[in-house]
């Protein structure tokens, strides 16, 4: 069993030490917390569940702590994906839900696998998610000052269970300030994508990851038989060109931890029951 996960990028203008030390701890403590969580738990569900950690912490940029729009209000967007069966299901600038990973998840056994905007807030509230600001003061005073906060943030998971299954979940409280509609990577197949062979969590601009359709493609090239460290060189290599801003995490089949990012600062955290990393 491994398990990895990451919560979005540090921006070295605006996040003080204390800030990165209480990211760092968090993120130590969650991976953990889902590692014994897969214990009992299928590679799906603990993607789920350990995403609704980070969802839950405001330190992070997703669920409670999301960044504000242009127009004064917080849409957020997240998705999941089972390696085994393929199923990708997703909500898009939702609103006023606490998790938005849970209401992604009740969409596994539904034809319609993909909401957004009002239609998913209405999905949401069908299906007893309760109405739930996730704005907190930090936010607000960001948004009234016009400041971007701590930058890009997203946060992710990719779960190597004991039957080697993968599983993948990504969620996002958007990049703060953006135009009403606009669609973030975390909901699509370049910013979280999974398969037999790989599991791949985006975080960064989402613009960019979705012009290098990068989860997807790194997927692909380790299904292909690329080195999982191959795939991630020739990916990010094609990001050079646009100076594309990303960072990935990632498992493979035969249980391979491995991240990469374009401009690093990338904070995240892995987990294999023994030994454990966290990125600054």
């Amino acid at each position: 069993m491994k398990i990895i996960i990451h919560g979005g990028f540090f921006s070295e203008s605006s996040t003080s030490n204390e800030t990165k030390i209480a990211k760092q701890e968090a993120l130590l403590r969650i991976v953990k917390d889902g590692f014994s969580y897969m214990e009992n738990h299928s590679a799906l569900q603990t993607v789920v569940y350990t995403v609704s950690l980070l969802e839950n912490d405001p330190l992070f940029n997703a669920g409670i702590g999301s960044q504000i729009q242009s127009d004064g209000k917080i849409r957020m967007s997240a998705s999941i994906m089972d390696g085994s069966s393929l199923k990708m299901c997703g909500v898009i600038n939702i609103e006023e839900v606490k998790n938005p990973v849970f209401v992604a998840e009740q969409l596994l056994d539904c034809e319609d696998k993909m909401l957004g905007g009002s239609g998913a807030t209405a999905f949401a509230r069908k299906n007893g998610f309760e109405v739930y600001s996730t704005e907190i003061p930090q936010r607000r005073s960001e948004y009234e000052a016009k400041l971007e906060g701590n930058g890009q943030g997203t946060v992710g998971c990719v779960a190597f269970d004991k039957d080697g299954k993968i599983a993948v979940a990504t969620s996002t409280g958007g990049k703060g300030f953006e135009v009403p509609g606009r669609i973030s990577d975390s909901a699509t197949v370049a910013g979280n994508y999974a398969n037999a062979f790989c599991g791949v969590s985006l975080t960064g601009v989402g613009e960019d990851i979705v012009s290098g359709a990068v989860a997807a493609k790194i997927v692909t090239r380790v299904t292909d038989g690329f080195s999982i460290k191959e795939a991630f060189a020739k990916t990010f290599q094609e990001l050079t060109p646009i100076d594309g801003f990303a960072g990935a995490i990632a498992i493979d089949k035969e249980g391979t931890i491995f991240h990469q990012d374009s401009h690093p600062s990338m904070v995240f955290a892995s987990f294999d029951g023994q030994l454990e990393e966290v990125f600054q």
